[in-house]
């Protein structure tokens, strides 16, 4: 009997700390990402579901008896952002032979730690492509239980990877016959990889396609994977209904993967006219993450990057800004993709003001942040927007983000799934 009754009391806990009340929040301003316009007075009804009911001017709206909007009137509101190329479980400083020293218990205490800062900077979703171990399917799987603070987590598991190429450890001699958890050779060997890590808990498949500048002993435009397994790596992902992201700087691995029908190039940095022509003819997203080379230039060696790295990185930054802005004035789709965990999580939102300085918009960048980024997600229903039915993640600033990128970098509310994170607003 009493352990059944403590039974009953734990369950209890749960279902009430899971569980949100009806509530609204009052916008002053509320950007309306679809179209680029900003709506003044606005106020946002969620159910206890922590979805969005309706969206409307103040003036008609019919709060439910006893619900009390949060007070943003003087601020700014916005969807929750998403970041689709995150590392929850690195850090800057567990690069080169430091990380040789993490633990695997260690590194997810780090991804709890960094799934806190990320949230409470206004990203609400994440793809993490790239972890050791599993450890973002552990960090994933605290969140949506309720017993850490984060954002909402696609996660890869292990990047697959050939042997020896940038997503297996090259730091280690060959009498430790050490090889990452991702490598697989040949087209069945990947194909196997691909249902091992989704057996596991992936729900994206992170491939390295070619070499890379944080690895050791190869070169960025390289390929690593060939075409016949980058297509069986596709084939088998888009079977088991996961999508694909491809970490490829370099030219011919860019083609191989979108031929591959592989759904998002990450870095894309060494892209040429055909591989642009490639990308808008099959709806292939790029991926370009065009702040971190400030970091990695400034900060990099006193976070322990090898030098080689670095010498690579001079040489593939700004080749990498100047194809992303000839990729996006050629109209190919683009989401919001950081390389979060190369420089310090919780600064995701630097990357908005690079993205200006390098051809977008305001509000070309937001939109690649929200309804971009979730359609890439395959959550266009649930996030990206404020509209009813979707989830209430709601973000608030300061200022207006569509004349000041870098306002987006001082988030003041965070909310996720109707669920107060933070509220600096209200402490003013």
């Amino acid at each position: 009997m009493r352990k059944t009754l403590l039974a009953l009391m734990v369950c209890l806990f749960f279902v009430s700390f899971a569980s949100a009340a009806p509530g609204a929040v009052r916008c002053g301003k509320l950007l309306d990402v679809r179209v680029g316009h900003m709506l003044s007075d606005q106020v946002i009804l969620f159910d206890d579901t922590g979805t969005i009911v309706s969206v409307g001017a103040a003036a008609s709206a019919k709060l439910p008896s006893g619900v009390t909007p949060v007070d943003l009137s003087s601020a700014t509101c916005l969807p929750g952002l998403i970041d689709v190329h995150t590392h929850i479980t690195f850090d800057p400083s567990a690069n080169g032979y430091a990380g040789l020293g993490i633990s695997v218990p260690r590194e997810a205490v780090t991804g709890v730690k960094n799934a806190r800062l990320t949230v409470r900077a206004g990203f609400t979703t994440i793809r993490n492509v790239g972890a050791t171990d599993y450890t973002d399917v552990a960090v994933r799987d605290g969140i949506n239980d309720g017993e850490i603070e984060g954002p909402r987590m696609l996660v890869s598991g292990p990047p697959l990877s050939i042997t020896g190429g940038h997503c297996d450890n090259n730091l280690l001699p060959f009498e430790y016959h050490n090889k990452a958890d991702g490598v697989a050779d040949g087209p069945w060997a990947a194909r196997e990889k691909v249902r091992e890590v989704i057996k596991y808990g992936a729900d994206v498949i992170k491939v390295c396609a070619s070499g890379g500048v944080l690895s050791k002993g190869d070169q960025p435009g390289t390929p690593q994977y060939s075409f016949e397994e980058l297509q069986a790596i596709a084939i088998e992902a888009h079977k088991l209904g996961r999508k694909v992201a491809a970490h490829a700087h370099g030219t011919q691995s860019i083609k191989d993967a979108i031929n591959a029908g592989i759904d998002s190039i990450e870095h894309s940095s060494l892209i040429d006219d055909e591989g642009i022509a490639l990308a808008k003819q099959h709806g292939t997203y790029l991926d370009f993450d065009i702040y971190n080379d400030d970091f990695i230039l400034q900060e990099g060696a006193k976070a322990g990057m090898l030098p080689e790295s670095i010498e690579k990185e001079k040489k593939i930054g700004r080749l990498q800004r100047e194809n992303f802005r000839h990729a996006w004035q050629s109209g190919t789709k683009m989401a919001f993709a950081t390389d979060a965990g190369v420089y310090p999580h919780g600064d995701n939102a630097k990357q908005f003001a690079k993205m200006v300085e390098w051809g977008m918009k305001p509000i070309d960048a937001i939109q690649a942040a929200t309804i971009s980024a979730a359609d890439l997600l395959g959550w266009s229903n649930k996030v990206g927007v404020i509209e009813a039915g979707h989830y209430a993640d709601i973000i608030a600033v300061n200022g207006d983000p569509l004349t000041d990128v870098r306002i987006l970098e001082s988030v003041r509310f965070v909310m996720k799934g109707g669920a107060v994170v933070r509220n600096d607003i209200a402490s003013k």
